[in-house]
């Protein structure tokens, strides 16, 4: 059995999920919308949307401690942090 960290899990999961579907998606929504033909160039100008966006899904929104480190914290008039808002 093959053993792979947690880490490079993620970023085969950035790379073939993020990446590779984020692709495919815009490559048919390009194709859809303005009727143009699919050339190596619109496939490089694709990816560089693409892949800003996957990184901010996939290896910071996917994050597992993402929403946690997003709460904000309720002070009371002493300063004191209190419950989550």
């Amino acid at each position: 059995m093959i053993r792979v960290r947690k880490r490079t899990l993620r970023i085969i999961e950035f790379l073939i999920i993020g990446v590779l579907f984020g692709l495919v998606e815009d490559i048919i929504a390009v194709e859809a919308v303005a009727h143009i033909r699919i050339t190596p160039r619109v496939i490089l100008i694709i990816l560089a949307v693409a892949i800003p966006f996957a990184v901010l899904s996939e290896l910071i929104v996917d994050h597992p401690r993402f929403w946690e480190l997003l709460q904000f914290k309720r002070v009371d008039k002493d300063g004191d942090p209190s419950t989550p808002i």
